[in-house]
């Protein structure tokens, strides 16, 4: 069941309201009942993020697409959301481990969850919204030409610095995780 109860949409709502006026610095010139009315009328991008939530990732508004109009949607917490981390890229990556496999992938979870990995960019751009990943790392999408060759890649906050650093995609670390957008 991928929907919320009338009661648990209201409070989820309410919860990323707050959030939203906590952290006004986001999202400057953004004005909250524009983005209720979206959310109230969209369950499954509702239900989304209500999924980025139970796994610990914090989601709040870091800006609008200027080109689509949609609001965008991003885990803010300070690390890589705790119930997404221990994961390889993706489902070949997953099927290619012979011992110590992953609970699952970063793709299977996101694509479960109703979400999106961040891009190279979009992980920039929460970047210069605060300091994110100071001690674990995430998955970020990965142009094809690499995952052909057996390669992920990832980014984390290092030395006030944002690297995007390679990996083979069947790897899996307790402080790697992945941040997911929903664009509302």
């Amino acid at each position: 069941m991928n929907t919320l109860s009338a009661s648990q949409q209201k409070e989820f709502i309410e919860m990323l309201q707050t959030r939203f006026e906590k952290n006004i610095a986001r999202h400057k010139g953004l004005e909250w009942a524009e983005i209720q009315r979206r959310l109230e009328s969209d369950t499954k991008k509702l239900w989304a993020l209500f999924q980025m939530e139970q796994t610990e990732g914090e989601p709040d508004v870091i800006g609008i697409d200027e080109k689509t109009n949609e609001f965008l949607f991003v885990d803010c917490c300070a690390e890589s959301p705790k119930g997404r981390r221990s994961i390889c890229y993706d489902q070949a990556a997953l099927e290619a481990r012979k011992e110590h496999k992953p609970a699952n992938s970063a793709m299977n979870l996101a694509k479960s969850m109703g979400v999106e990995i961040l891009t190279e960019e979009e992980y920039r751009l929460l970047q210069q919204l605060g300091k994110f990943d100071l001690k674990t790392s995430s998955w970020v999408k990965t142009p094809d030409n690499i995952r052909k060759l057996g390669g992920a890649v990832f980014c984390d906050r290092r030395y006030d610095t944002v690297f995007l650093y390679h990996n083979g995609a069947d790897s899996y670390y307790a402080a790697r995780g992945f941040r997911a957008i929903v664009r509302v």
